[in-house]
């Protein structure tokens, strides 16, 4: 099994149906904040659920989310059919958006699921679709010395914040036994010291800056934004 075979199946990442909102609630939030003009036309690279997709189109001109899974693109189209701002991409569709159209791509918890080859292809992709003006936000980046006790903790403190405390505990016990776990130990996920991930943005053309807060609960894991480089 692979990452994306993982997001393409049933899984019980969110704990309870409270976390799973909170979550999706506060990653828009914080996306939101960094939108610069109802203007923008944003792509959510690897999206995932994309649970906040309404609340980040009503901040932007148009929204397109783009997922590799064909499971979790099934899904968004029935989630968000009915929102004429929201765009579902296949490869083939992300393929085809018109060069340097766009004025904003996210990538936010992804840079973990993919190798480095993946990422530079990635970034290589966003930067021919961004403006020259425009911006490209990776969120979530898990740090080189970061581990699963960071994670935990991060999460512990969400759920008591976020009243869900013991559903967490008990979910964390359930992960013990889970896919997940175990492609976590044999596969592991991708990490990046800042430096590196400043020189990977650099060698791909972005001029980069680490950002105060990372997008979402576990503000032990980095956000950057970059922008292209003449």
């Amino acid at each position: 099994m692979s990452w994306r075979d993982f997001w393409n199946g049933e899984h019980k990442i969110y704990v309870n149906a409270r976390h799973h909102r909170l979550h999706f609630e506060l990653i828009g939030r914080d996306i939101c904040d960094l939108i610069e003009s109802p203007s923008t036309h944003m792509l959510d690279y690897g999206c995932g659920e994309a649970g906040a997709s309404n609340l980040i189109a009503k901040k932007c001109e148009g929204l397109l989310l783009f997922d590799t899974a064909p499971n979790v693109r099934a899904k968004l189209l029935a989630d968000f059919a009915s929102n004429p701002k929201i765009r579902i991409l296949d490869e083939a569709a992300l393929a085809n958006i018109e060069a340097h159209s766009l004025d904003l791509v996210v990538i936010n918890s992804v840079l973990q699921y993919l190798s480095h080859g993946e990422c530079m292809d990635a970034l290589i992709l966003c930067k021919s679709k961004l403006k020259p003006q425009g911006r490209l936000i990776i969120g979530d980046v898990i740090p080189k010395e970061s581990g699963a006790l960071g994670d935990t903790k991060a999460l512990l403190s969400f759920a008591l914040h976020g009243g869900f405390f013991i559903a967490a505990c008990l979910g964390l016990l359930a992960t013990f036994f889970s896919d997940y776990r175990k492609l976590r130990s044999s596969i592991g996920l991708t990490r990046y010291s800042e430096d590196e991930a400043f020189t990977l943005l650099s060698k791909q053309g972005f001029k980069a800056e680490r950002a105060s807060h990372n997008i979402g609960h576990n503000q032990t894991r980095m956000t950057f934004i970059a922008k292209p480089q003449a």
